[in-house]
């Protein structure tokens, strides 16, 4: 396939993804950590697939949070996206400290239909990263995709509910600000990680429109919950990837108990 070729299929791919957020139902996006997980979820029928960093980085052997090498990272990605025919968008954390330039070239040679990029701030003592500095990031990252020929798909997390700071009512002041300036530097989607409360989510939805709730199986939401509060996507973070190590451990006990004669 030629350079331009491969370009055509991102930006395709990219364009698909994007109109999947229109509906007409949720869409909902299994995490893969590996072309393994990621080939399930495709033959289980999703029509696009988004990477969880905390699942990737630990089948790599490293913590999440920008503690495992981009090489590695990005390497595993490209793994994921080749290995199906659906869109995929990448956990890209932080953007571990690359330009926006940079970003986009990682992205093309991934494959990525669009990626996710948090204000988390992973190299300071500070929880988040100042939200002008945020905005003016998302909208270069943007800005290069484009120039590049691929409008990348771009979710923008808000992670001021993870780290909980403040008050509720602080952290949703601070999350609708930081939502309306990353909506405004070309956010496609805006992701408030770890939010569950169900009024707030929907002052969100109100207030961005587009968002993405992380959800987990047998949690506090629902699938048909988010959907009512007008919720465009559902995403599971690291949670699939957790709930089959957890199915492994009993696994790997059994067979221990086995080869021990000992109690299972």
């Amino acid at each position: 396939m030629s350079d331009l070729d491969r370009l055509t299929e991102i930006a395709a791919k990219a364009e698909r993804l994007r109109a999947l957020h229109a509906g007409p139902r949720m869409l909902v996006l299994p995490n893969a950590w590996d072309a393994a997980s990621a080939k399930v979820f495709e033959a289980a029928g999703f029509a696009a697939i988004a990477t969880t960093s905390g699942g990737v980085s630990a089948a790599l052997g490293f913590q999440d949070h920008e503690l495992a090498p981009v090489d590695e990272m990005a390497a595993a990605a490209n793994r994921i996206a080749g290995a199906v025919t659906v869109p995929v968008s990448v956990d890209f954390e932080a953007g571990y400290q690359l330009t926006p330039g940079e970003i986009v070239e990682r992205l093309l040679v991934i494959g990525a239909a669009g990626m996710n990029l948090e204000d988390s701030d992973h190299h300071s003592h500070a929880a988040l990263i100042p939200m002008e500095v945020q905005a003016e990031r998302l909208a270069a990252v943007k800005a290069a995709a484009r120039a590049a020929g691929v409008d990348f798909f771009l979710n923008a997390r808000v992670d001021v509910f993870l780290h909980k700071l403040g008050s509720a009512e602080e952290q949703l002041a601070e999350g609708l600000r930081r939502a309306r300036l990353y909506q405004e530097a070309g956010a496609d989607c805006i992701y408030p990680i770890m939010l569950a409360d169900e009024a707030m989510i929907s002052e969100l939805v109100e207030a961005v429109g587009p968002i993405n709730v992380n959800l987990r199986r047998g949690g506090p939401l629902s699938l048909e919950r988010v959907t009512a509060l007008g919720v465009r996507r559902v995403t599971y973070a690291s949670s699939l990837f957790r709930e089959t190590m957890g199915a492994l451990e009993g696994i790997a006990r059994e067979l221990q108990a086995e080869s021990t004669g000992g109690p299972k």
